[in-house]
């Protein structure tokens, strides 16, 4: 347990060391490019969800993400699952959400700057480190269901007919 607090922890530090760097060395709206035409690092200050999606609805993400935290926090604590790949995606799920809760309570805005411009047709958004460790994290959740679903599929067929199979409590 103490390994995914450590996660957790580590994309907190990262994201509000990479935010105040660049608050402190940007103004709002300049770009640096690191990469000219692929990435650059563009200060935007965003006011709603992902991507800028419903902006000034600041408390509805924060008591959104507040629930979705407590409630993968009890989670973990009541059922303390075993599974790696599920325990890392919560971790980086949970610390992202804190990360951008910390700037949507302290500010009424989240600092992005993360900017891929290779495909400006493509992909138009701006996004931080809390924001890609949420979205990792939400893929590993995917990846998590798929291989379970599939080892219950091969467990369930592998089985002789009337015999049940005992379901993997990580999630339920």
């Amino acid at each position: 347990m103490v390994l995914w607090i450590i996660i957790a922890a580590a994309v907190i530090a990262a994201d509000r060391i990479t935010k105040a760097l660049t608050v402190s060395r940007l103004a709002l709206g300049e770009s640096v490019d690191v990469i000219p035409g692929v990435f650059r690092f563009t200060y935007v200050q965003n006011r709603g969800a992902a991507f800028g999606m419903l902006s000034n609805h600041r408390w509805v993400f924060i008591l959104f993400s507040a629930v979705a935290i407590v409630g993968i926090i009890v989670y973990v604590i009541v059922k303390k699952p075993k599974d790696k790949l599920l325990m890392t995606a919560l971790s980086l799920i949970v610390g992202g959400g804190i990360g951008n809760m910390i700037d949507r309570i302290g500010t009424g805005y989240v600092v992005d700057f993360l900017d891929f411009c290779l495909f400006p047709n493509l992909w138009k958004w701006v996004f931080n480190v809390a924001d890609a460790a949420a979205c990792i994290g939400a893929a590993l959740l995917m990846l998590y269901f798929i291989a379970d679903t599939v080892k219950e599929n091969k467990k369930a067929k592998s089985q002789p007919a009337g015999q049940k199979s005992e379901k993997n409590d990580d999630l339920v």
